[in-house]
């Protein structure tokens, strides 16, 4: 279904984080990456879409429906979150985590079908052979793969992903990306991440949003986005957009 966000205002107190932004007609099986600095407002838009943060004002709409004043309980029927910091209950073990985050929404009975899912899920990321470890014995790269398996196992219709590679090294970066990908290919949400790594955003990403202190700066085509002036100034680094001989988009940039 399709997300809309239109004049979005939120914040914390009376302190406003999020000015007037809006996201329009982002479809179903589009990979949307997030950039910006540090402290731009993307946390903050990730936990209004799913109704942690109370917004100010504007409208939220999935398939033409207005959530924006849903409970949160009602909004995680079609919306999965990930935020920056994540827990689970350390006694369980990875394959118990992700059955739990699938009964959260699905209620506690577990049938065959859930079983499946879980397996599933964990297979589509490379991660079949973690099922029957602890929680409590992953690295701090693991717990953020497994947290990613936990957010996308519910199969929702919105997927928010809050920085989903920063713990990971490359190849698990390029791994869990791929498998997003994949996924997103396969089950048709809308998946937005929030990403630092401009290059990684350009290799996977269908659009690209580039917020800057609670405001959006630009909204489009990956190739377009990167190749702005808004880009540099923004990370305050001089940035410029090339190509490999292969014909993939890459950011070379320097400190300013």
């Amino acid at each position: 279904m399709t997300l809309n966000i239109t004049n979005l205002r939120a914040g914390y107190g009376r302190t406003e984080i999020l000015h007037d932004v809006s996201v329009k007609n982002v479809e179903p099986a589009t990979f949307v990456g997030l950039i910006g600095p540090n402290a731009s407002g993307k946390s903050t838009l990730f936990k209004t879409i799913a109704g942690l943060v109370k917004p100010m004002g504007g409208h939220i709409t999935i398939g033409g429906e207005d959530i924006t004043h849903l409970r949160r309980k009602d909004r995680a029927q079609c919306i999965a979150y990930m935020p920056q910091a994540y827990g689970c209950n350390a006694l369980l073990t990875v394959f118990e985590s992700v059955l739990l985050a699938l009964k959260q929404t699905t209620g506690w009975r577990v049938d065959a079908d859930n079983l499946d899912r879980v397996s599933d899920t964990l297979h589509a990321l490379g991660l079949s052979h973690l099922a029957n470890r602890g929680i409590a014995d992953l690295s701090g790269g693991q717990a953020q793969m497994i947290a990613v398996a936990q957010t996308i196992v519910r199969a929702p219709e919105v997927i928010l992903l809050d920085e989903p590679t920063s713990a990971l090294d490359l190849h698990h970066q390029l791994s869990i990306m791929t498998s997003i990908r994949n996924e997103m290919d396969r089950k048709k949400p809308v998946v937005i991440a929030a990403l630092h790594d401009l290059n990684l955003a350009a290799k996977f990403c269908d659009r690209l949003i580039l917020l800057r202190e609670g405001v959006i700066l630009a909204d489009g085509r990956p190739g377009d986005i990167l190749a702005l002036p808004e880009i540099g100034e923004t990370y305050r680094v001089k940035a410029d957009l090339e190509r490999t001989s292969k014909g993939a988009l890459y950011v070379d940039a320097r400190l300013a």
